[in-house]
């Protein structure tokens, strides 16, 4: 489905903000905005709508066009509309999900942007998935935090506090086994759960650019740090922290595990508080922290999936394109847009306010001030696709066959050198 929405943009404003209506050098912004989205579901299609009618109030001489296509029909349509008849903007994914259309030029390079000050110290967090090559191209607009979700009152119950090191952690799992539970529930019948897994493992091992490295194929998967990042999950494996089965369930067949009081801990997105509410949950009995250090020479980095802004290169009006991009990063749309009744997820600027969920809360300030190491976009993201497919098939075996490592690592080598080259 496509749909074009043009007129009343501005009846759609509700909140006027400062700019009267200029850019820049103080010249009014005019000619024609067209702007493409995925947001075909109902609340980011209104959210995206709303803000946009608030730019167009801003700058009531500017003509701005929109077209809201299916987020599957999107995915298959963007490279020929970035070839043939390109918006001003357009939204997308961060880091490998937007590198092919930064390797084919159809990205316009917005470093100039991210050299203002206020983006540079504000955005500082996400401009690691927004660079390649040095340079920058795009801006984020709404992202989530990863994290370790537990039942806090089972670690009451036990004694035990939240872990800051890989020592407690694997502790506070024998404490767990040792009152007949689980550590972790997961469900890696679609492969991505353990994907999670793997990035954090291997960015607490060896952090976040040799995890991208790995991702972006420079590195062999039988070189000793990965080694050493399956050595450490295999402590897990071997100590019988995962539920049994894992792979016959998905992420939401694993959700009983931890609500039963079976497994105490779930490595998973802010998505899954909604459903463990839902099951019956209080928040005084589940809560969130950061996934520990591993190796201490490395600085944390997360896992927090980024949707973004682009200029296609070939864009038509590129200054009120970076008009609109500035806009949507600035502390008051992100506060705006990323509130509960609207995205209900993370701002990207770290002077927004975070709307009021324990977890936002806990996840925004983990991200904002606690991720000095960078902001990873998930494995499926970050690798190309063939790549994400046959090495998350792999970690999904080691969970399962933990002695094969040396045959799914020789396979993913192949894979690698078959896939890069």
């Amino acid at each position: 489905m496509r749909s074009t929405l043009k007129a009343a943009l501005a009846a759609l404003a509700t909140v006027a903000f400062t700019s009267g209506g200029t850019f820049g050098d103080g010249h009014s912004l005019t000619g024609n905005l067209k702007i493409f989205l995925d947001t075909s579901n109902p609340a980011p299609r209104a959210t995206m709508e709303a803000m946009i009618g608030r730019f167009q109030e801003m700058h009531p001489d500017l003509e701005i066009d929109v077209t809201v296509i299916d987020r599957e029909e999107y995915k298959t349509q963007i490279r020929n509309f970035l070839s043939a008849n390109p918006p001003d903007v357009a939204n997308w994914y961060a880091a490998n999900r937007m590198r092919p259309y930064v390797e084919a030029g159809l990205f316009e390079d917005v470093s100039d942007l991210w050299q203002d000050p206020e983006i540079a110290a504000n955005l500082a967090s996400t401009k690691g998935a927004l660079t390649i090559d040095g340079k920058q191209w795009g801006v984020p607009y709404t992202y989530y935090q990863w994290g370790v979700y537990y039942r806090k009152d089972i670690y009451e119950e036990l004694g035990l506090s939240e872990a800051a090191d890989w020592e407690q952690f694997v502790a506070n799992c024998q404490a767990i086994l040792d009152s007949g539970r689980k550590c972790f529930t997961i469900g890696t019948k679609f492969l991505w759960t353990a994907g999670g897994w793997f990035d954090y493992l291997n960015m607490r091992t060896n952090g976040f650019d040799f995890h991208m490295s790995l991702a972006a194929g420079d590195v062999s998967w039988e070189d000793d740090r990965v080694r050493q990042t399956f050595a450490n999950w295999r402590q897990l494996i071997d100590m019988g922290a995962f539920i049994d089965n894992h792979q016959t369930y998905s992420w939401q067949e694993a959700l009983p595990f931890i609500v039963n009081g079976e497994a105490v801990h779930y490595l998973m997105g802010n998505f899954a508080v909604a459903p463990l509410r839902d099951a019956g949950l209080t928040d005084d009995q589940i809560d969130f922290y950061q996934f520990p250090v591993i190796n201490s020479a490395v600085l944390l980095a997360e896992d927090a999936p980024t949707d973004t802004f682009h200029i296609p290169a070939n864009a038509e009006n590129k200054e009120a394109a970076r008009a609109f991009l500035k806009f949507v990063v600035s502390e008051d749309e992100q506060t705006e847009i990323n509130n509960g009744s609207n995205l209900g997820q993370l701002p990207v600027n770290a002077k927004s306010s975070v709307d009021d969920d324990k977890f936002l809360r806990e996840g925004f300030a983990m991200l904002s001030t606690n991720s000095p190491g960078g902001v990873a976009q998930f494995w499926d993201r970050d690798a190309p696709a063939e790549m994400a497919k046959v090495s998350m098939e792999g970690f999904q075996e080691f969970m399962v066959k933990p002695d094969d490592l040396d045959r799914i690592l020789s396979r993913l080598e192949r894979a690698r050198q078959r896939i890069y080259n």
